[in-house]
C-alpha cells in the first residue's frame, strides 16, 4: 500500500469516528452529534423542548431493582394482651443495627420473668446486660457475647447477652405475663440505659448495635 493511500485510509477513519452519531443522553459537542430530532444539550444529547419530542423520556434507562436486605416476615399471630405477630427471624445484622432499645429489670423478682436462658441465673441492675429478640438471639449462639450499642446522643456502651427477647411466646409466668418482644430489640438493664445517658422513664429508644 503506498504512503498516499495509507493517509486515506487514516482520514477516512478519522471522519467516521468524528461523525459517530449519540443516541439519548450520549456525549456531544455539537446538534450534529445527535441521533434524528435529539439535540445537545450540556454536553448530552436530549429531546428538543422546542418540538416537544419525548425519544428519551420514552426510553429512560433501565435502573436496577435493590435487593431486598430484610426478608423477616411474621411466621404467624399469638393471642396475648391483644393480637400480637411472632417472629423466629430479626432484620439482618450489620455494622450498625437499627433496633429499639427497651428496659428490662434482670434480677430476681423483675419485669424479666425467670432467670436468664444463657446462664440460667438473675443479674443485679448494675450488670451491662441485654436479651435479643429471638432472630438476633439466634438459638443461644450469640449467649455470652458482647454488643456495642449506640444512643442517637453519640454515647455508646459495651453489654453481655445472657438473654433471649422472646418474639415467638408470651403472657406465662416465664415471661412476666408479657406480651411477646417485637424481632428488632434490645432489651438493656438499667445499667445499659444509664451508661447511654437515657432517660428510662421513656422506656424505648431508637438505637444501633453490633457484634464487638
Amino acid at each position: 500500500m503506498s504512503n498516499l493511500a495509507f493517509l486515506s485510509l487514516i482520514f477516512a477513519i478519522f471522519i467516521s469516528t468524528s461523525n459517530a452519531i449519540s443516541q439519548c443522553n450520549g456525549p456531544c459537542k455539537t446538534w450534529d452529534d445527535c441521533d434524528g430530532q435529539l439535540i445537545c444539550i450540556n454536553g448530552k444529547c436530549n429531546d428538543d423542548p422546542n418540538v416537544g419530542t419525548k425519544i428519551c423520556k420514552s426510553n429512560p434507562p433501565s435502573v436496577p431493582s435493590p435487593t431486598p436486605t430484610n426478608t423477616c416476615r411474621p411466621s404467624g399471630t399469638i393471642n396475648c394482651n391483644g393480637v400480637h405477630p411472632i417472629y423466629r427471624c430479626s432484620p439482618p445484622v450489620t455494622s450498625s443495627t437499627p433496633a429499639q432499645l427497651t428496659l428490662n429489670d434482670f434480677s430476681e423478682g423483675g419485669d424479666g420473668g425467670g432467670p436468664s436462658s444463657c446462664d440460667g441465673k438473675y443479674h443485679n441492675n448494675n450488670e451491662r446486660v441485654v436479651a435479643l429478640s429471638t432472630g438476633w438471639f439466634a438459638g443461644r449462639s450469640r449467649c455470652g457475647k458482647m454488643i456495642l450499642i449506640r444512643a442517637n446522643n453519640g454515647k455508646t456502651v459495651t453489654a453481655k447477652v445472657v438473654d433471649e427477647c422472646d418474639s415467638t411466646m408470651g403472657c406465662d409466668a416465664e415471661h412476666a405475663f408479657q406480651s411477646p418482644c417485637k424481632n428488632n430489640i434490645v432489651d438493656g438493664s438499667i445499667a445499659v440505659w444509664r451508661a447511654l445517658g437515657l432517660n428510662t422513664d421513656l422506656g424505648i429508644v431508637p438505637v444501633t448495635w453490633s457484634m464487638v
